[in-house]
């Protein structure tokens, strides 16, 4: 399974980004949408997308946090990252920071962060990632320019 994960599009979705993400199998944006019919574009591809609720963002429908289990993963996404991950979780998937992480805590659980696809931070270059998963392991975590 192919998952495109976005997050920090603050009102400013890159033009090209929805046909980068075509070939998703799903799409999760981790917070800090803004305004909703920023979606439209990714929601016009008619992929599965899931929404979690920023700082900076209001809207009920989205939830604070969501624990899945992709091919048998289970991921934990959050947008301001915690002290610490939830017990149980392989993937802590965050964004607010800007700037993208790739690191495995003491416990085992790794903790990722796509950067930001509008709004980079710390002299990263803006982007996104791809996560692969099949049969309980992670393939891969891919950084990509939006």
């Amino acid at each position: 399974m192919r998952i495109a994960v976005i997050s920090d599009t603050h009102d400013e979705m890159p033009r090209r980004l929805p046909s980068k993400l075509r070939s998703a199998d799903e799409i999760w944006h981790l917070g800090d949408v803004v305004e909703r019919h920023l979606l439209a574009g990714l929601e016009a591809l008619d992929i599965p997308l899931r929404v979690i609720l920023g700082n900076c963002d209001y809207n009920p429908a989205w939830p604070e946090t969501l624990t899945l289990e992709p091919e048998g993963v289970r991921c934990h996404l959050i947008h301001i990252p915690p002290r610490k991950a939830p017990a149980g979780i392989q993937l802590l998937l965050h964004g607010h920071t800007h700037m993208p992480r790739d690191y495995t805590d003491a416990h085992g659980v790794r903790w990722l962060n796509p950067g930001s696809v509008s709004s980079p931070r710390g002299g990263f270059p803006a982007s996104f990632a791809w996560l692969e998963v099949s049969k309980g392991q992670v393939l891969g975590w891919t950084l990509a320019k939006p």
